[in-house]
């Protein structure tokens, strides 16, 4: 039976798949200087970007030190298997797999990824067809009522789910689709029989930064809809995951990046008239409050970093529920270093209700005159009291406090405390106001940001080792860098250059995997040669090293050749010599040359043929 892909089908994948390609439906990439590019890391929550992409080589995080190739990409940022991955990158990038007869087959269990997203894509098109059936009337009028056209419709992919509750089913099985396949889907649900999920519903497709369907948010417009729910979703499945999606960001993503904006609205229709009306940044939940990891989705599409400051525009109600949200999502704050604002509409309606009540124009007023997030939820606090009454205004002062007091980023709680003396008013200054959240912060607790003592044990590396970084040890990280960036540039010039020419522990492991797999000459020509070198690393120290050294931009204004290879190499080469001389001088002061005539002069023999050999150096490296 098939097993095993084989090697050399992996080995094109990996030669076709364009990381920078891959990594970009997932991150914002910006130049980096020497052929890289950097992005805020998928893997883990920053403020500044330092997740590093290089074509042709692989992806590394400074920060929380992932690293790998595109397939290792994949298979951290979406949870997929290897051979998935594989599989996922052959489909992209048009590479017919083989596998090996009689071997193991490395298969994942239940449906492949692939056939999950192939069936979406059928379902997708089954339903935005039956769009324009008789029996999507209603759906129609819903839409039309709305301000939304057929072409609309077509624009964003909104489709119809037939009544009869078995026609998706029937067609899939018709593509040869299997049961377990559309079932893992989320598309058929198993009773007494298959039946369709959704069953005379206006839908509207849930898609991936790709592009790639993954779900449908359904809408009930029959009054004998026995499920009373208005909105149903996707249930949670292996490719869709409710916390990490949001509606509409396929077709914002690219605005997104370009404007440094989000706009974050309720409804699909929210969605569908932002972007109809010129707001094109704009995207929605699906069926779930925004959390932590939608907010995670948002910062990589913003490229949110200090460098790149932008806004994330939140849309609520002005009754009650729309400032519990506000309030929520303030507390969450930090989470962004974008300024975070909120738009609300006159009489609390939502951008569809004020696109068709008011025009596109309204729509793109309501987010130009957006406010702070902060100044709109204080003032909510705020104006629950009584600040006529001298009580009133301290019970406001301390509530307000109360919630400055849960902020994480200590630089805005000077400003957020003018702002409620303001708000206030009367005779609370400032440092009152301060002092309040103090003591606020002290009754609630609020536990230090800063690691306690256990913690930093626990966080302490397993090994004291120097830090890679450090300027002694800069000729040995460029040497290895472009040992692994350019070993055809590199060539033959490494052929004197061994273990010991590495101090730090690191490097010199990273330089054993170099010669175990047969040194720079062995990568001529392999794109595969870094990952060859990293997968063969059994210590994570050291398997993030590599993935590191091979993404880090090298510092030359242009491509490295022999002379600048021979630099470094050289340089390294001298290093050592100088260490070596140090090490003699130093035994030669130690040794009495009366008692030890011999060893004296044979040391001082070495000593004169290094001094020799450095001078050498020296002239290459002025030469090179």
């Amino acid at each position: 039976m098939a097993g095993r892909i084989r090697d050399d089908d992996i080995q094109t994948v990996r030669e076709k798949a364009k990381i920078e390609e891959v990594v970009s439906a997932y991150v914002t990439l910006r130049n980096a200087g020497g052929g890289s590019l950097k992005g805020l890391c998928p893997f883990h929550d920053e403020k500044s970007p330092s997740f590093h992409v290089r074509p042709g080589r692989g992806f590394h995080c400074f920060g929380c030190q992932e690293g790998g190739d595109v397939i290792a990409f994949l298979m951290k940022i979406d949870g997929l298997s290897f051979v998935e991955s594989v599989e996922r990158l052959a489909d992209k990038y048009g590479v017919d797999l083989r596998r090996e007869e009689g071997g193991p087959d490395d298969r994942p269990k239940g449906p492949q990824r692939r056939r999950l997203i192939e069936a979406h894509a059928v379902a997708q098109e089954f339903y935005a067809d039956h769009l324009a059936s008789p029996d999507a009337v209603q759906g129609r009028q819903f839409l039309a009522e709305r301000g939304f056209d057929q072409a609309s419709a077509a624009h964003f992919g909104v489709g119809f789910a037939p009544r009869d509750g078995e026609s998706l089913w029937h067609h899939l099985r018709d593509r040869k689709f299997s049961l377990d396949e559309v079932v893992a889907a989320g598309l058929v649900a198993v009773g007494r029989g298959p039946y369709d999920r959704f069953r005379g519903r206006l839908l509207w497709p849930i898609r991936e930064t790709s592009g790639d369907t993954i779900g449908f948010g359904a809408r009930r417009i029959f009054d004998d809809d026995k499920i009373e729910a208005k909105y149903l979703n996707t249930p949670e499945t292996p490719i869709y995951k409710k916390s990490q999606v949001l509606y509409g960001v396929d077709l914002a993503r690219r605005d997104m990046a370009r404007s440094s904006q989000a706009v974050i609205v309720e409804g699909y229709t929210d969605v569908m008239a932002c972007h109809l009306a010129g707001v094109t940044t704009a995207v929605a939940t699906c069926g779930t409050a925004f959390g932590d990891e939608h907010a995670k989705v948002l910062r990589r599409l913003l490229a949110d970093h200090e460098e790149f400051r932008g806004e994330v525009i939140f849309t609520f109600d002005g009754d009650e529920a729309g400032q519990k949200a506000a309030l929520k999502v303030f507390q969450g704050d930090q989470k962004y270093v974008a300024q975070t604002y909120v738009a609300i509409a006159p009489d609390g309606m939502d951008p569809c209700d004020l696109r068709i009540k008011e025009g596109d124009a309204a729509v793109r007023e309501l987010i130009a005159t957006r406010q702070p997030l902060y100044r709109f939820v204080l003032a909510n606090v705020v104006t629950r009291f009584d600040l006529d009454r001298a009580d009133g205004r301290i019970d406001a002062m301390r509530e307000a406090a109360r919630l400055v007091s849960s902020i994480r980023d200590q630089s805005k709680v000077t400003a957020f405390a003018q702002e409620i003396s303001r708000m206030i008013g009367g005779d609370l200054d400032t440092n009152q106001i301060l002092s309040e959240v103090r003591r606020a912060a002290a009754r609630g607790g609020r536990t230090d940001t800063r690691a306690a003592p256990q913690d930093q044990a626990e966080a302490r590396p397993r090994r004291e080792l120097p830090d890679l970084r450090d300027p002694r040890f800069a000729i040995e990280r460029e040497t290895l860098k472009l040992v692994l960036q350019h070993p055809i540039a590199i060539g033959r010039t490494t052929a004197d250059i061994g273990a010991n020419d590495f101090t730090h522990p690191t490097y010199r492991a990273v330089w054993a995997l170099v010669e175990a797999a047969g040194g720079p000459a062995a990568g001529d020509g392999d794109p595969s040669w870094a990952s060859r070198v990293r997968e063969a690393a059994t210590d994570p120290e050291v398997s993030s090293a590599v993935s590191a050294l091979a993404v880090e931009p090298i510092p030359a204004t242009h491509e490295p050749d022999a002379a600048y290879v021979a630099h470094y190499v050289f340089r390294l080469l001298e290093l050592t010599t100088l260490r070596r001389i140090a090490e003699i001088k130093s035994r030669l002061q130690r040794t009495n040359p009366e008692e030890h005539t011999a060893d004296y002069n044979r040391m001082f023999g070495e000593l004169a043929a290094l001094e020799q050999h450095r001078r050498t150096l020296r002239d290459r490296i002025v030469g090179a």
